[in-house]
């Protein structure tokens, strides 16, 4: 064959420093079987179609990676675009490359119909062709690179749909193995081609400041240089730039000025070895003094990707913070190239790096997982992969991401789409299962929200979220909702207060009344009252407070009225129940004021009333008012023979009495008998009693009670 093209002569002078001859002309033979292969077919730019696949395959020997890898990268379009078969690949070059081909084949046919499809079908294949052989992934992101290198001579909606997918899944993807020098450039490519005119003027901004700041940053590298050498330290110190995407994503997630982004020096010490990492560090913390609370190891606990650094924030000379990370030769290959540092596939001899052992030790999960969860949304169900170390990515019905904070549930996905959307919640379908809104989420499922009209949040759902959205929309939302309640609640407590010590509030002075609110910084009395009810403010306290401002002379015993506040269970905002008891209407009942919560009422046999009592200044008489609303969270204790269908017959009998199952889990089993705690909602007490006398008559039902007892 005649000299090969300039491309491919570079390619072969790039190997030749990593790989003997014999490997880099196998490399040969496979650029000539396929640029005959592709003989005729061209890019949208025009380019004879091999172009591409050899520049894939300069990309990874960039990365050093062996010639198994060179080859498949070469090859991969082979067998989906040309007539060459897998049984040609393997007779020229093993069924290695065969199968790094047709894995890469694989994951190209993953196409996005519908973003409902991609979330499960795209995550999938893609996690499961990286679990076959890690190799896979490595072709697949250099091609999705080079792709994007390229992509101007795509139509429009091509290349905006290609950059939101490369933002979405690749570079995610590239970060979690490690690869930051791949996600970086993955990220900017995409940003620059979905946004077009904030790349550019975030771009000049950089250089603008940059510029501005060239003498600023030349003295901080020499101070640091000076002292580390003072230290007799081997090192390189490098000025790290923050790229387009990386201000963009803080300015959106943190809701920060390009300013405040921007007001940072960043730098990057290399040295030769561990013990070198924490000596520089000592040097820098003497050089600049350090910002408390802003020092992370990650070499004594690396992160989830195997990236290991010290990085210290430093108080600089020039009135904005230094931001250093010190690591060695080898953490920085890692940190740049991930799992394709140093490649060590299939070696025992060579240890793995950390990104390596760290990422296969991952993937093997993913195929024992895969085994047992045969359909794809089950497996992104049940595959705690955790793609994105910090956040959840989750897709809503119309196929848009939201990454959400690790953890989430679907009451947070739900404020995630909008605040409405939060506020008339009543449960979710993850993956088109109904789940409730307490549910946790995981990264791959799509989520929408089942709403009503008539839903509104209740203090119970600040425990079911992890968001500062949701958190906030919720509080803003009770603390609305509440204070009619709260004000009326609080009224009822301070005259109860106040009754007991032969006063009203009718009867205070207006200035006495006055002087107190303005020394404890109320605007209004309706503040002061609802304090109290939210458990702020102790009734008693106040009450006396009052009184001797008044000129009273107070007992010195607290007095009890005998007068106890009544409750309908309409005052949600400022009541709860405990879980410890789970109260009903007809229970012999007392509250208990908790700082911020407002009174949480607990049912006088709960355990933990006699630790409660222990504070009398914080426990209110009370008890049910005559009309009473609502539905009431009970559990009971259901034993059981250990037969066929036993759960259907219990769950039928508690519906036949007009109850709700929320909760069925089993606490104890043998081969005679079962346990099962079903937490159920009821009206009342007689309502329950009824619940469990239905229970009671089944022949397979052996006990019922009331947990707690």
């Amino acid at each position: 064959m005649a000299q090969p093209p300039a491309d491919v002569r570079a390619l072969e002078q790039q190997l030749a420093v990593y790989l003997p001859a014999e490997q880099v002309a196998r490399v040969r033979r496979a650029y000539e079987i396929g640029a005959l292969a592709h003989a005729g077919q061209t890019r949208k730019s025009g380019e004879p179609y091999i172009t591409h696949p050899v520049a894939v395959a300069s990309i990874l020997a960039d990365l050093g990676l062996d010639a198994e890898t060179i080859i498949a990268a070469i090859l991969h379009d082979t067998l989906e675009d040309t007539q060459l078969t897998s049984e040609q690949i393997a007779a020229e070059f093993g069924t290695t490359v065969v199968e790094l081909v047709d894995g890469v084949t694989k994951l190209d046919k993953v196409r996005f119909r519908s973003r409902q499809e991609a979330a499960a079908e795209s995550f999938r294949k893609m996690l499961l062709a990286m679990a076959r052989d890690l190799r896979v992934i490595l072709i697949k992101l250099a091609d999705r690179l080079h792709n994007m290198r390229t992509l101007g001579a795509m139509e429009a909606e091509a290349r905006r749909r290609i950059a939101r997918e490369t933002l979405e899944i690749y570079a995610p993807i590239a970060q979690r193995l490690g690869m930051n020098r791949f996600k970086s450039e993955l990220q900017d490519l995409g940003f620059r081609a979905l946004h077009p005119d904030r790349h550019r003027v975030i771009a000049e901004r950089i250089r603008a400041v940059l510029g501005n700041r060239r003498e600023a940053m030349a003295r901080i590298e020499a101070a640091l240089n000076a002292r580390l050498e003072s230290e007799h330290v081997a090192h390189r110190v490098i000025s790290r730039i923050k790229s387009p995407y990386s201000i963009y994503s803080k300015m959106q997630n943190e809701h920060k000025s390009f300013a405040q982004v921007m007001d940072v020096y960043g730098f990057r010490v290399v040295v030769d070895s561990v013990p070198h990492c924490y000596h520089a560090l000592g040097a820098v913390h003497g050089l600049y003094k350090p910002l408390d609370g802003r020092f992370r190891d990650f070499i004594a606990i690396p992160k989830a990707n195997g990236y290991q650094s010290l990085h210290t924030v430093l108080f600089g000379p020039f009135g904005a913070p230094i931001e250093i990370q010190i690591r060695t030769e080898d953490m920085d290959a890692v940190a740049e190239r991930g799992v394709a540092a140093h490649w060590a596939y299939k070696t025992d001899a060579t240890p793995a790096n950390s990104a390596q052992s760290r990422a296969r030790e991952w993937v093997s999960n993913l195929v024992d997982r895969q085994t047992q969860t045969p359909s794809s949304l089950e497996f992104i169900e049940n595959v705690k992969v955790d793609l994105f170390p910090d956040e959840v990515y989750l897709f809503t019905p119309k196929g848009a991401i939201l990454a959400l904070p690790r953890n989430a549930t679907a009451l947070d996905f739900a404020y995630f789409v909008h605040t409405d959307v939060g506020d008339h919640a009543v449960a979710a379908r993850a993956d088109k299962k109904l789940v409730p809104l307490r549910t946790r989420l995981v990264s791959g499922q799509t989520v929408e929200i089942v709403t009503a009209p008539s839903a509104s949040p209740s203090p119970q759902w600040l425990e079911w979220v992890v968001s500062g959205r949701a958190r906030t929309a919720i509080r803003h939302h009770l603390k609305r909702l509440q204070h009619e309640d709260a004000v009326d609640f609080g009224h009822r407590m301070l005259d109860r207060a106040l009754d007991a010590l032969d006063a009203s509030l009718e009867s205070l002075p207006h200035a006495a009344l006055d002087r107190y609110l303005a020394e404890q910084k109320y605007k209004r009395l309706e503040e002061l009252l609802a304090d109290i009810a939210l458990g702020n403010r102790v009734a008693d306290t106040v009450a006396q407070a009052l009184l001797s401002g008044h000129g009273e002379t107070l007992q010195a015993v607290r007095p009890q009225s005998s007068e106890k506040i009544l409750i309908s269970g309409a005052e949600r905002g400022v009541l709860s129940f405990g879980n410890c008891c789970h109260p009903v209407p007809g229970d012999d009942i007392m509250g208990y004021l908790s700082a911020g919560k407002g009174i949480v009422v607990h049912r006088l046999e709960c355990p933990n009333v006699p630790e409660l009592r222990k504070a009398p200044e914080r426990c209110i008489e009370i008890a049910w008012d005559k009309e009473v609303q609502g539905d009431y969270r009970i559990e009971l204790r259901i034993e059981v023979a250990n037969k066929p269908g036993v759960l259907a017959q219990v769950a039928a009998a508690i519906a036949d009495a007009g109850s709700n199952i929320e909760n069925v889990e089993y606490k104890e089993r043998d081969l005679m008998t079962a346990t099962m705690l079903f937490t159920i909602e009821v009206r009342n007490r007689k309502h329950l009693a009824d619940v469990m006398r239905r229970v009671r008559r089944l022949q397979v039902v052996t006990a019922v009670r009331r947990h707690p007892v």
